[in-house]
Order: C-alpha cells, then sequence, then structure tokens
C-alpha cells in the first residue's frame, strides 16, 4: 500500500499570510493536526503543527502573527509512491503526525497517523470482498478468480493465468485500501 492510496486529497492547505487564529479555526474545524504550508504556485514550503500553534500561540504578540512567523521550516514530505511502512516508521521515529505528499514540489495530499490506522484496521474480509468485486469487474462481470485475505495478504486462485494477467491482478489487488501484499496461485501453487 502507497502514500496515494491512503492519502485525503485533495489536501487543506494554507499560505504563510493567513493569520494564525484562521488557521488554528480551519484545523479546529476539520479535526486536523497540521496543514502544509504552500507558496502562491501550491508548493509546499513549511508545515503549520498544533505545536506550532501552541509553542507560538499565546504570547504577547498572537493575536497579530502569520503562519509564516510560526511554521515549522523545512516541511518533511513524501512522494505519493512512498510505501505505507515507509510513512509509519518515519511517523513513530520522528515523531510526525502528518506528511504532506507531494507530486514534485506541488502537495497533492496528506497522510496521517489516523489514516494509516483506519487502513491497518480494515477487515480481512471487508478487503477481500472490495478485491474481489474489482476482480470480477476487470473479469467482465464474471467470477473467474476467487480471493481470500488474511492479516492483509490478498491470495487470488487464479487457474490458467498467463503472466500477464497474473501482473494485472496483483496491481489490481495493491489497488485497494487494506492489501499489504498479494500472492497468485496458480495450477496448484
Amino acid at each position: 500500500m502507497r502514500a496515494r492510496d491512503i492519502m485525503t486529497s485533495p489536501a487543506i492547505t494554507v499560505k504563510p499570510e493567513v493569520p494564525v487564529r484562521g488557521a488554528a479555526a480551519l484545523l479546529v474545524s476539520h479535526g486536523f493536526t497540521a496543514l502544509p504550508v504552500v507558496d502562491d504556485d501550491k508548493r509546499l514550503i513549511g508545515i503549520l503543527t498544533e505545536a506550532d500553534l501552541l509553542r507560538n500561540g499565546y504570547g504577547d504578540e498572537a493575536g497579530s502573527s502569520r503562519v509564516g512567523e510560526v511554521m515549522t521550516t523545512p516541511a518533511v514530505a513524501m512522494d505519493g509512491d512512498a510505501q505505507a511502512s515507509v510513512l509509519a516508521r518515519a511517523m513513530v521515529d520522528d515523531r510526525v503526525r502528518c506528511f504532506p505528499i507531494v507530486d514534485g514540489s506541488e502537495v497533492v495530499g496528506v497522510v496521517t497517523r489516523r489514516d494509516l490506522v483506519r487502513a491497518l484496521a480494515r477487515t480481512d474480509t471487508t478487503v477481500a470482498a472490495e478485491v474481489q468485486r474489482v476482480l470480477d469487474i476487470y473479469g467482465g462481470g464474471s467470477r473467474k478468480w476467487t480471493v481470500v485475505v488474511r492479516d492483509g495478504e490478498a491470495t487470488i486462485g487464479a487457474e490458467n493465468a498467463d503472466e500477464e494477467t497474473r501482473n494485472v491482478l496483483v496491481a489490481l489487488a495493491k489497488s485497494i485500501h487494506g492489501v499489504l501484499r498479494v500472492r497468485v496461485l496458480t495450477g496448484g501453487k
């Protein structure tokens, strides 16, 4: 599973000239812990976190502060191809709650700890049903392959499937939230 599969998109962002109080209201109203800060070209230039607000939001000048004055910079971002396991490890090791996801330098989404936990919490039955639905659609509406999911690993029964079909089945299964690994069984393997 990759960042693009679980990210919230489009990302809600702020510009550096936004008042801190307005950004705080945005965080609270959406239940976010951080907001990417972007320039006029939507390029990531920083991140505004709850900690930034707590650290800087209660001084004498707090009412007139701007996001650009209190944001964390540089912001660490991940590419849409980043594996969920890499995101999770970085969040734990670096004590980060939110990673902006970028395409080049443009913010295209965010992944939070909650997004990762939500993906992990999906039941195998739910994930299997979703994979089966996608494979049935690919198979022209008929059940050509079977799917079992256990602990996030999708096992696809694909008797007589050629290599190209197996590759497509793997790609389709990996596109489903909650699929961590895919195996294709053919001819009794």
